[in-house]
């Protein structure tokens, strides 16, 4: 079998979990992960790792950047920020008008929205509040007071605009809720807002336009570790020391770049890192 990832185009539907099962049936492995969920209600780009030694590698991309298409309808608010809770028309005040272009928004959005800045999750989400997930708290009724976080949007730009549908594509870190971006924006124009339709472009240098639906999906588009992990930092091993390393061994070497994968015989074997009690050596953090 081969051992990578999968650039799985996720439609609009199905959990991220429901996109995990259906691949380890089509391809007979009980071995598949996955680097980052999407939302049932979002489509788009989900990278899955396939084979053991996949799994092994998911710590190595944590936090890539993602970039999304959002449409967002404004005039409105959700229980959930999405298009999948109760929403509910907002009256606007007297005299508010929307604004008659893009730029506005635009400019509201450089001001607001870019940069390090705060964002409270949305009540419906997979946060953990004391030791529950906080979605579950909130569809029992309880009330869910989450803190706000600090993440970072790179780039948000306005695509499309007739009010009251707004279309934007985001360049974001890990860890941000585009729904709450949709939320906070339509705060902050007077109007309320929530996320229509979401769509994943990218995950790191990933590509939508690189990925698979499930349908189609079979082994040879599983992209191998080789090939995954050809842009590290890397070591070439003698035959010696891929056998000190595979019997928890630490070997001679320097390290500047973390991770660093060690290499054997053409394939990637091993992510090092330093040993802190022998300076000037090197250890297998972990073998794939």
């Amino acid at each position: 079998m081969r051992h990578g990832f999968i650039l799985l185009h996720k439609p609009r539907g199905p959990t991220s979990h429901d996109m995990v099962d259906r691949v380890r049936r089509l391809l007979n492995e009980a071995k598949v992960g996955h680097l980052g969920t999407l939302d049932p209600m979002a489509e788009g780009l989900l990278v899955l790792a396939v084979g053991a030694k996949a799994l092994k590698v998911i710590e190595l991309f944590k936090g890539l950047t993602k970039e999304y298409l959002a449409t967002v309808t404004l005039g409105a608010v959700s229980t959930t920020y999405d298009a999948e809770g109760s929403i509910s028309m907002n009256k606007p005040k007297a005299g508010w008008l929307p604004p008659e272009d893009a730029s506005r928004i635009q400019a509201l959005i450089d001001d607001r929205f870019l940069g390090k800045i705060s964002q409270i999750p949305p009540a419906y989400s997979a946060v953990h509040v004391g030791g529950t997930r906080a979605y579950r708290k909130a569809m029992r009724g309880e009330k869910v007071e989450l803190k706000s976080r600090e993440i970072t949007i790179i780039e948000c730009k306005v695509k499309e605009y007739a009010y009251p549908k707004l279309v934007l594509w985001v360049h974001c870190d890990s860890g941000t809720y585009i729904r709450s971006l949709a939320h906070d924006l339509g705060e902050c124009m007077r109007c309320g807002g929530y996320l229509d339709a979401l769509t994943r472009t990218k995950v790191g240098n990933w590509d939508l336009k690189k990925s698979i639906k499930p349908e189609d999906l079979n082994w040879t588009d599983v992209i191998p570790l080789k090939e995954i992990l050809k842009n590290f930092p890397r070591i070439d091993l003698m035959p010696d020391q891929f056998d000190e390393i595979r019997f928890g061994r630490s070997i001679t070497g320097e390290i500047d770049q973390s991770p660093l994968i060690a290499w054997y015989d053409g394939l990637p074997v091993a992510a090092m890192e330093k040993d802190y009690r022998d300076s000037g050596r090197l250890k297998a953090k972990k073998i794939f």
